[in-house]
């Protein structure tokens, strides 16, 4: 029986999310072009890479001439959440508050970012309240 698909994305996956959400469409020469320094894969990489993308859900093409010029079909935000939902759901037992308690348990938080912390979460509460 064949391995079960992955819808989260590997690194050089998001490498190549990463090009196509900064650049917009985009044909597999100039993503292989536009390729960070010491970063840069062969072209075949890359085509293979957009192409288990296109099987995931997360772009699609279509032909211009005789290339194919691929986009983003889920917003950066969208995979963003979709990864911590993935990550949630096996590690932290479908938690948020296992989640969010394992982060404040990191001794690099910062009182910046626990003072925003508390306004994301009093203004989440804010919003509940307007919806009853």
């Amino acid at each position: 029986m064949p391995p079960k698909r992955s819808i989260t994305l590997t690194e050089a996956e998001l490498r190549l999310m990463k090009l196509l959400w900064a650049r917009g469409e985009s044909a597999v020469g100039e993503l292989v072009a536009a390729m960070p320094e010491g970063e840069a894969l062969a072209y075949n990489s890359v085509l293979t890479t957009i192409r288990i993308l296109e099987q995931k859900g997360y772009v699609r093409h279509r032909q211009e001439g005789r290339a194919f010029v691929y986009c983003p079909c889920v917003q950066e935000q969208e995979a963003g959440r979709s990864e911590v939902r993935h990550m949630m759901q096996r590690f932290f037992g479908n938690s948020r508050e296992r989640l969010l308690l394992s982060l404040l348990g990191d001794d690099e938080v910062t009182p910046e970012e626990l003072a925003r912390l508390r306004e994301a979460i009093a203004a989440a509460e804010d919003d509940r309240r307007g919806d009853a």
